[in-house]
C-alpha cells in the first residue's frame, strides 16, 4: 500500500481527487491535510469516515513540526500538493494570505519532503505540485496556446504567488534533487466547487432568481477542464511523469465567459422547466476586475504524449452533469453559504454598476 499525502484535500479539486483515488487506486492510503479555511469542507468526505484507506488531519502546510511528524508517521510515497488560496478577486482584496499559504506553505512542504528523502534515500517518492495556467499571463485571441516553455507573466497576486511556488518546486529539484513534477491546469469545474466561482455562482443565482453578473463584456476566454479529467491526469503524472518536468493539463474547450453563462442558462432552463431563454434575461455586465487576463489556452500535447493523458469529457456533457450534481446536493450548497460568503458576494458583485 502506498501512503499518499494530499494537501488541501477538503477543497474543490482535492475533494474530487481523493474520491477519484479511493475508486481507481484503492491500494493507496490517502492522508488529507487541510486547514479548513473558508472553502474547505470536511463533510465532503463523510462517506470515507470508516474507510481505513483515508485519514484526515486538521492542520496547516505552514506548520513545519506537524509536517515532520506526519512524514515520520506515514513514510509518504508521494505528495499531491493542492493546498492554495485560489480566488483571484480575493487575492486582489487581500494578497498577504496568498503569499503565506501559496509561497511559504509550499516552501515548508518542500523542506519536509526533502528531509524525508534524505532520511530514506532509497524511497520511491514523488512530489506533484498542482498549479495553474494563470502563471503564464494573458494571450491575445490569435496567440498560440500556452506550452510548458511559455514564459511566466502573472497578472494577479494569486497567479504571482502560484508562479513563485512553481519556481520554488523546480529549484528544490535542481538544487537538492527532490523528485518533483509540476502540473499547470486550466479552469476546473465540477462537483464540490465553492459557490464564489463562475459556474456554481451562475447555477445558484438562477435558482435564487438573482442577476447573473458577468465581468466587462464577457469576452474573456478560458479553457475549461472537467475536474475528473484533471484527477486522471494527476495520477498519470505521478505514475508516468519524469522528475523535474512540467505538464500542462487542459480540457481543449475554449469558451468566453459569456458563452459559459449562456450555456448554463439554457441547460438550467431546460432542467428546471423555466421558459426558454428566461435565465439569459438576467445576465448583467458589471465593472471588470483589475488586471483581468483576456485569454488562457492550454496546449496539452506533452501530457498526451508523455503521460498518456486525454480529456474524456466534452464541455456541455460535463457541464450538464455538474448542474445535475448541484441540483441534487442543495443541502451541501446551503451549508457552505455562510454569512461571510454572502457578504463577499454582496461586496464584489451586487454593488457593481451594470
Amino acid at each position: 500500500m502506498k501512503h499518499i499525502l494530499v494537501t488541501g484535500g477538503s477543497g474543490f479539486i482535492g475533494t474530487n481527487f481523493i474520491h477519484y483515488v479511493r475508486t481507481h487506486r484503492p491500494d493507496w492510503h490517502v492522508v488529507n491535510l487541510d486547514a479548513l479555511t473558508y472553502a474547505g469542507n470536511p463533510a465532503n468526505h463523510r462517506h470515507l469516515e470508516n474507510d481505513p484507506g483515508y485519514t484526515f488531519i486538521h492542520g496547516s502546510i505552514c506548520d513545519a513540526p506537524l509536517l515532520k511528524q506526519m512524514f515520520d508517521t506515514y513514510q509518504f510515497d508521494g505528495v499531491f500538493h493542492f493546498a492554495a488560496e485560489s480566488h483571484v478577486d480575493r487575492s486582489i482584496a487581500g494578497p498577504e494570505v496568498f503569499v503565506n499559504t501559496n509561497v511559504t506553505g509550499t516552501f515548508r512542504l518542500l523542506e519536509a519532503g526533502l528531509a524525508h528523502v534524505r532520511k530514506h534515500p532509497d524511497a520511491d517518492f514523488r512530489f506533484v505540485h498542482v498549479s495553474t495556467d494563470e502563471v503564464y499571463g494573458s494571450l491575445y485571441p490569435d496567440d498560440p496556446a500556452f506550452t510548458e516553455t511559455t514564459p511566466y507573466d502573472p497578472s494577479s497576486p494569486y497567479s504571482a504567488s502560484k508562479a513563485a511556488s512553481d519556481h520554488f518546486v523546480k529549484a528544490w529539484y535542481r538544487t537538492y534533487g527532490l523528485p518533483v513534477v509540476v502540473t499547470n491546469c486550466s479552469n476546473n469545474y465540477g462537483p464540490f466547487q465553492f459557490p464564489e466561482k463562475l459556474i456554481p455562482l451562475m447555477i445558484l443565482n438562477i435558482l435564487d432568481k438573482k442577476s447573473l453578473p458577468v465581468y466587462g463584456k464577457g469576452i474573456n476566454v478560458r479553457d475549461w477542464l472537467y475536474v475528473a479529467d484533471h484527477c486522471d491526469a494527476l495520477v498519470r503524472a505521478f505514475e508516468n511523469g519524469e522528475n523535474g518536468e512540467t505538464y500542462n493539463i487542459g480540457g481543449g474547450e475554449e469558451k468566453t465567459n459569456l458563452e459559459v453563462v449562456e450555456t448554463i442558462c439554457d441547460l438550467m432552463d431546460d432542467k428546471t422547466g423555466n421558459p426558454e431563454s428566461s435565465s439569459r434575461e438576467r445576465i448583467t455586465f458589471v465593472t471588470d476586475r483589475p488586471g483581468h487576463d483576456l485569454r488562457y489556452a492550454i496546449n496539452p500535447d506533452k501530457a498526451v504524449e508523455k503521460i498518456g493523458y486525454k480529456a474524456s469529457h466534452t464541455f456541455e456533457q460535463a457541464l450538464s452533469a455538474t448542474i445535475d450534481w448541484y441540483l441534487v446536493n442543495m443541502d451541501w450548497v446551503r451549508s457552505v453559504q455562510t454569512g461571510a460568503y454572502q457578504e463577499w458576494i454582496r461586496s464584489h458583485y451586487e454593488s457593481s454598476p451594470s
